[in-house]
């Protein structure tokens, strides 16, 4: 008998064609939905950000707008003139003197108190006591700060009593009133409202650094100042630094705080880039000179967080 032979070559796909399409269209649709999950973010960001943003240069570039019908195009006379006021650059060092003393500080005492409350030598509930106490200046909001420290530095406050009480002051001080001390009472204000932040950052960097290292440098002989330096340090370093950048860009634009204390006096010895620019549109009503400084504090800002976000890139 002859037998008959069989075709065994590749079979074609019998997927009907009219699929692809459909399927073509489940896969957009399931593209889509991350895009789905930020629209709402993305309209926020536009409405809240990117409109305002994109209206205040535009009205640096223009005549004193809101307060004229039909404002002109003026170009970058506002820049020039902000660039050129001996105000502006006043309250840019008031401002500098203010950041930088406060990042500086914040770093101090906040690596100071966790290195205290993550210490061995301290009981559990002598820390709980101590961060409860820590802690405190950060739960209160900017409004009960200023009240608060305006009490506390009147010139016949608490402060004021306890350093003539002790002879350290022949007489009373006004901390908040003198041209000599308001600077540094406000900047006093604000380290002691702002180290809990750092604090508590590195409390938890420090409780995530493994006990092995310690204990290998110990071995080796290191003392405590070597291992401070050589694995301490070094394994909070990405922690510090995006904090700094952070707490940087923070200080520069604070306004309630100097508002609320000094309100940018006496004699503009407070005055800071926050301020003089709140002062310019709404003291003086000149919008297109407010406009042009808050673009100016706006690039400053975008600087920084450039820094920032390159510092979290390195950090990851």
């Amino acid at each position: 008998m002859t037998s008959t032979p069989t075709l065994t070559g590749p079979r074609r796909s019998q997927a009907p064609r009219a699929s692809r399409p459909v399927d073509r269209l489940g896969a957009i649709r399931k593209g889509a939905v991350p895009y789905g999950y930020l629209s709402p973010t993305v309209v926020l960001m536009l409405v809240l950000m990117v409109i305002p943003i994109v209206m205040v240069l535009g009205y640096s570039l223009m005549d004193n707008v809101i307060m004229k019908k039909n404002p002109q195009l003026v170009g970058f006379k506002h820049y020039i003139d902000i660039l050129t006021s001996e105000s502006f650059w006043g309250a840019a060092s008031n401002t500098l003197f203010f950041t930088v003393v406060s990042v500086v500080a914040h770093l101090v005492l906040g690596l100071t108190f966790a290195l205290l409350l993550n210490s061995p030598l301290l009981g559990n509930r002598t820390k709980a006591i101590f961060r409860t106490i820590y802690v405190l200046p950060w739960l209160f909001t900017v409004a009960i700060i200023a009240v608060l420290w305006r009490l506390l530095l009147e010139p016949n406050g608490v402060i004021n009593y306890l350093l003539m009480s002790s002879n350290l002051a022949g007489s009373q001080i006004e901390w908040l009133s003198s041209p000599d001390t308001a600077l540094f009472a406000v900047t006093f204000i604000n380290i002691w409202a702002g180290y809990p932040f750092y604090m508590t950052s590195l409390l938890a960097g420090l409780q995530g650094i493994p006990a092995d290292y310690y204990e290998a440098a110990q071995v080796d002989g290191a003392n405590a100042w070597q291992r401070f330096t050589r694995i301490t340090l070094p394994q909070l370093q990405p922690i510090i630094i995006s904090m700094a950048l952070l707490d940087f860009i923070w200080t520069t634009q604070q306004f309630a705080l100097i508002w609320m204390t000094t309100g940018g006096g006496p004699l503009g010895t407070t005055e800071m880039l926050s301020t003089f620019t709140y002062k310019l549109a709404f003291s003086r009503y000149q919008f297109g000179a407010a406009s042009a400084s808050a673009a100016i504090v706006l690039v400053i800002s975008m600087v920084l967080a450039f820094f920032y976000v390159r510092a979290q890139k390195a950090r990851d």
